[in-house]
């Protein structure tokens, strides 16, 4: 093996006679290094991009959430809530009640999702972080809203002269000829905005956050019925661990979901996007690793007396194969390193410097991970032994006895 090591280095360092051929080796040189830098580029941008989508969950959704299996409420009773508070796993907990209302606002409309919370929420969550104004006050009447929803409406922090009206149905009795005609089909609320939070468009647009027991009240809801529990895990506790003890106290009719069951949706699609992009720029490296074939034929043709040379002297024929078998492999190596350094560079100077921007405030998020890395030096080897083997068996007798 070290002699066709030897000889392969020995015609990557020496030049050919013909410029055709040298700059066949340049271009395929270049291509490799350029293929190899995109590729780890793509993969570390999409890995910024989840780890940026999937950040406002760490503050918009708990670690843990409970969700009943059947129905839209559950009973959280006192004997119930003080077993949870005793358990070592969980750091807090808190409860909410969600449903779907009308908001209206000097003649402005929406649906939305009032979500009813405790005073344990923002300890639970992380959400009071992400105001972008006000403050998380939801004492009486006061809301906190998303920017998106805020600008929808036209509301304002702390505007008592023109609170956000919110109109939930009442619960279904029965068709719309029953009752008196001069009641009402749903309940009304006034609130006035005490916050706004800022985290992303769908978030901001959708969510509405007021006091527990207002919800509770205006969903005509009794006191111990929730939704959802939130639960925040102790420091360095085990989830498995966390989720077998809540289950004890719960029990089977409670469904626990963590940040990524919440977000399967968003996950899945990241998860597909960076799938398909990895096979296109695999694809692409595909066709960029023909020009390592190519350049190979072309050595071989170009070394062809070389060849008979070596051939006469008395290396066998798989010998003269293993070295432009071995040169191959020394090219694209040698590429895809030289490419991945350059990847490597860009994208960390990118995560220090910021200096490509989405806006002027937000640089474009990246991720330099050790999977992007083993994932560029395994397609690039895989690619470059199979181009480097199909070019090297180009090489047989009929070829050596030429001329």
């Amino acid at each position: 093996m070290r002699f066709p090591l030897y000889i392969a280095k020995r015609y990557l360092r020496s030049k050919s006679s013909q410029n055709a051929v040298n700059i066949i080796n340049a271009v395929t040189f270049a291509v490799i290094v350029i293929g190899s830098a995109a590729l780890f580029i793509v993969l570390s941008g999409f890995s910024g991009l989840k780890s940026f989508s999937v950040s406002f969950s760490n503050t918009f959704d708990p670690d843990l959430k409970a969700y009943p299996t059947t129905g839209k409420t559950f009973v959280l009773d006192p004997a119930m809530a003080g077993a949870l508070r005793a358990l070592p796993e969980v750091a807090s907990f808190s409860a909410e009640l969600e449903e779907r209302v009308y908001l209206t606002h000097k003649q402005k409309s929406s649906i939305a999702y009032i979500r009813g919370v405790d005073s344990a929420y923002s300890r639970t969550t992380g959400i009071d972080s992400a105001l972008f104004t006000g403050q998380w006050d939801l004492i009486g009447q006061q809301t906190v809203t998303g920017i998106g929803m805020a600008n929808l409406l036209g509301l304002t922090v702390g505007d008592y002269r023109s609170p956000l009206i919110v109109l939930v149905p009442k619960p279904g009795k029965g068709g719309l000829g029953n009752g008196s005609l001069s009641e009402k089909p749903y309940n009304p609320a006034s609130l006035v905005l005490s916050g706004v939070y800022q985290l992303e468009k769908n978030l901001d647009q959708k969510y509405l956050f007021a006091e527990l027991p207002l919800v509770q009240s205006l969903l005509e809801r009794d006191y111990d019925q929730v939704s959802a529990i939130n639960f925040k895990l102790a420091p360095g506790v085990d989830e498995k661990r966390a989720r077998a003890a809540i289950s004890g106290v719960m029990g089977p009719n409670i469904e626990l979901k963590n940040r990524r069951q919440l977000n399967q949706t968003l996950y899945r699609m990241l998860n597909t996007e960076n799938l398909a992009t990895y096979l296109i720029f695999t694809l692409v490296l595909i066709i960029a690793l023909f020009n390592v074939v190519g350049a190979i034929i072309m050595m071989v043709l170009d070394k062809q007396e070389h060849s008979r040379t070596l051939y006469s002297l008395g290396l066998t024929l798989k010998d003269l194969r293993r070295i432009y078998f071995v040169q191959g492999v020394l090219v694209t190596a040698a590429g895809g390193l030289i490419g991945l350094a350059i990847g490597s560079v860009l994208i960390l100077s990118q995560q220090y410097f910021g200096w490509l921007k989405i806006t002027p405030s937000l640089a474009y998020p990246v991720s330099y991970e050790l999977l992007n890395v083993l994932l560029v030096l395994v397609t690039i080897t895989v690619l470059g032994l199979l181009a480097a083997k199909i070019a090297s068996n180009r090489i047989n007798y009929k070829l050596l006895k030429k001329g």
